[in-house]
C-alpha cells in the first residue's frame, strides 16, 4: 500500500542481535554436541533416553516441581493483596516496598543460606523444651523442605515485584475496583473477580520467573543438604558428564518453550461479548 512505508534497515541493531543469538546459541550447540557424539561409537542419543531411568531424577524433578508450586502460591498470595492495597491506599510507601524487595538482589545466597544455617542451628539448641522444636524439625523435612519454600520467597520477591508492578500500572486498579465496589462486590471478590483477570499476564510472568528461579537454584539447597533437581544435577556429573549436560539441555529446551507459551498466553486479549457480536 503507497500510505505504509517501510522501516528502515540498521546494521547495529542486526549486528547486536546476531552477536547475542550467537552468545546463547553457540554454547547450546556445543553441549548438544558433547551430549550425542561419542568418541569410537560416532552419533547416539543413548544419553537422553537414560534420563528417565535415571537414578534420582524422578524424584529430584517432582521434589523441585513441589517446590516451585508452593513458592508461586505463597509469593503470589503475599505480594499480590499488597501491591493491590499499596496502590489504593499508601501510594506513597511504594519506594520503600520497592527497596525492601529489592534487598534479596543485593544479598548474595551464600550470605543468605548462611543466616538460614544459623537460625536453623540456634532453634533446636535453645528451644529444645518447647513446642517450636518441632516446628524446626518439620521446616527440614527432607521429603519436602519447607525452608527452601521460605528462602526461595524472600529470593523471587525482587522478581514478582516487578511483574506485578509492571502488570498494575497498565491498568486503572482504582476504577476496576470502585465499579466492582459500586455493584455490591466485597473487597475479596472485587480483587479476585476483576483485578485478578487484567493481571493475568503479569501473574503468568511473576510465575515463570519464580519456577525458573526454584529450578535453577543451586547453592542454598547444596549448603543446606537437600536434593532438589539442580543439586542432582550437579551430583550425577561427576560420574555421567554426559547424561548431567542432556538433562541441562533438555530442561533449558523446555524453560524456553514455556517462556514462548508464556507470551502467546500473556499477550492474548480475553474476547468480550461486544467482540464476540463483531
Amino acid at each position: 500500500m503507497a500510505g505504509l512505508t517501510r522501516a528502515p534497515f540498521r546494521p547495529g541493531r542486526s549486528l547486536v542481535l546476531a552477536g547475542a543469538g550467537l552468545y546463547f546459541l553457540l554454547p547450546l550447540a556445543a553441549s548438544m554436541v558433547f551430549t550425542v557424539d561419542v568418541p569410537g561409537e560416532g552419533v547416539t542419543f543413548d544419553a537422553y533416553g537414560q534420563i528417565l531411568g535415571a537414578e534420582g531424577f524422578t524424584s529430584s524433578l517432582l521434589l523441585s516441581l513441589e517446590l516451585a508450586a508452593a513458592t508461586i502460591a505463597v509469593v503470589l498470595l503475599l505480594m499480590v493483596p499488597a501491591m493491590v492495597g499499596l496502590r489504593l491506599s499508601a501510594p506513597r510507601l511504594r519506594p520503600v516496598v520497592e527497596i525492601v524487595c529489592s534487598l534479596p538482589l543485593v544479598v548474595p545466597p551464600i550470605a543468605l543460606v548462611a543466616g538460614v544455617s544459623s537460625v536453623l542451628r540456634w532453634g533446636p539448641e535453645h528451644l529444645a523444651s518447647t513446642p517450636l522444636y518441632q516446628t524446626f524439625v518439620a521446616v527440614q523435612n527432607p521429603s519436602f523442605p519447607v525452608v527452601l519454600v521460605l528462602t526461595y520467597v524472600v529470593m523471587a520477591l525482587p522478581f514478582v515485584y516487578r511483574a506485578l508492578d509492571a502488570g498494575l500500572r497498565a491498568v486503572d486498579v482504582r476504577t476496576l475496583v470502585e465499579a466492582a465496589r459500586s455493584c455490591g462486590a466485597d473487597w475479596p471478590r472485587a480483587l479476585v473477580r476483576v483485578v485478578l483477570p487484567n493481571l493475568r499476564g503479569a501473574l503468568l510472568s511473576a510465575s515463570f520467573l519464580t519456577l525458573a528461579l526454584v529450578l535453577g537454584e543451586f547453592t542454598v539447597a547444596q549448603v543446606l543438604g537437600f536434593q532438589p533437581f539442580a543439586v542432582w544435577i550437579v551430583t550425577v556429573s561427576g560420574s555421567q558428564a554426559q547424561l548431567s549436560v542432556a538433562v541441562s539441555v533438555l530442561s533449558l529446551l523446555v524453560t524456553w518453550a514455556l517462556l514462548l507459551v508464556l507470551a502467546a498466553v500473556g499477550g492474548r486479549r480475553p474476547i468480550s461479548r461486544t467482540d464476540s457480536r463483531k
